[in-house]
């Protein structure tokens, strides 16, 4: 649902999430790669890691990518190679979200664009080159290991609240998570839930785009 706050003229800026917004993910990928190396099914590895504390360190940059691996290892109870672990995390890229690039294009005409993406150093290097096309819509990228942050910690929007330079309820944010958006409202920003490509273009018809 596009919020009510939204209308043309409303935004000086607009900052998006990239996966499942730009960047469609597909875990399943993932956890069939390291299944299969594994000897074991996907659904054996369904035990949830993206709460374990190494992975916030690791899309913060304080943790190495030999640690989180390491950690990987011990949360899905498999023992295959930092390589395999690898080939399989980075098998979560599943293209661009259809229509992505074509909006994009449309809004960069009329408002700076910008992206702000919890992630770590292995996607970034493997998705960087793929996508450099549709990721060359923004003015720049936040990137949590880059800038020790992460969502939807309050310190990360007020961090690229202050490098986009407008104020924060000038500033129209997608994103796929509910507490990626409840997080960028607590810290003013006018926030649209992404759960389907029709969110964007719907936000972006509202704003007059």
């Amino acid at each position: 649902m596009t919020p009510s706050k939204l209308a043309p003229g409303a935004a000086d800026a607009l900052l998006f999430d990239l996966g499942r917004v730009v960047i469609d993910i597909d875990f399943g990928k993932v956890l069939a790669c390291w299944a299969g190396h594994a000897g074991c099914s996907a659904a054996d590895l369904s035990k949830p890691f993206s709460q374990h504390e190494t992975f916030r360190r690791h899309e913060t940059g304080h943790a190495s990518d030999a640690e989180f691996f390491e950690a990987l290892r011990t949360t899905l109870g498999i023992g295959i190679s930092d390589e395999q672990l690898l080939e399989g995390w980075n098998r979560i890229f599943a293209g661009e979200i259809p229509g992505i690039n074509a909006l994009l294009a449309r809004a960069a005409k009329r408002l700076p664009l910008y992206a702000f993406s919890n992630t770590n150093r292995p996607h970034v290097a493997h998705f960087s080159k793929p996508y450099a096309g549709v990721l060359g819509h923004f003015r720049k990228v936040f990137l949590s290991c880059a800038i020790g942050l992460r969502k939807p910690d309050a310190a990360a929007y007020d961090h690229v609240i202050k490098a986009i330079g407008v104020p924060a309820a000038r500033i129209v944010f997608f994103d796929d998570l509910a507490e990626n958006i409840e997080g960028a409202r607590r810290q003013g920003l006018t926030a649209v839930h992404v759960t389907s490509p029709n969110d964007v273009a719907n936000a972006l018809t509202a704003l007059g785009i």
